[in-house]
């Protein structure tokens, strides 16, 4: 059931251009129905969005700190406990090289996380899953309070 819901979420179910409430809800129940383990890349501008859909991600997970997710963009990688397992959420929007990826143990983190949550991932495109999630929001040109939400997700059965 879980992956029909899943697999619901990551597409017909999906919004395509929500507000901010609509983004959060579908983060939450994308949240709760997520298996282990999963790579979940975000991408977009800043302002997109990212960290407000890890958020509402991470609370459909059921990290309980909710408050401590935030964007790491200075500390690069954070880490939520959860009841399944700890989410690993990264930001490598500072990284400019294969090396600095290398030294953050990435393969490791690629590997072993039950969740792991990417904002800028083009940093580490080529090291990632053949079935990460990826999750490109966009901001709508038309309505501010509006963003454009596109999902790339294997088949999910």
């Amino acid at each position: 059931m879980a992956a029909d819901s899943l697999g619901y979420l990551l597409g017909r179910g999906a919004p395509r251009a929500p507000d901010r409430d609509s983004l959060e809800a579908w983060g939450r129940a994308l949240g709760a129905v997520l298996p282990r383990p999963v790579v979940i890349t975000l991408e977009g501008d800043l302002g997109a969005g990212k960290t407000t859909l890890v958020r509402a991600i991470c609370v459909g997970i059921g990290v309980a700190a909710i408050e401590a997710v935030t964007s790491p963009t200075f500390s690069i990688i954070q880490q939520y406990d959860a009841p399944r397992g700890p989410v690993i959420h990264a930001d490598l929007y500072r990284l400019r090289s294969d090396a600095e990826l290398e030294m953050l143990g990435w393969d490791e983190l690629v590997e072993g996380a039950p969740v792991l949550l990417v904002e800028w991932p083009d940093r580490a495109v080529n090291t990632l899953p053949r079935d990460t999630i990826h999750v490109v929001l966009g901001h709508d040109p038309e309505n501010a309070d509006r963003r454009l939400l596109r999902i790339h997700a294997p088949t999910m059965r």
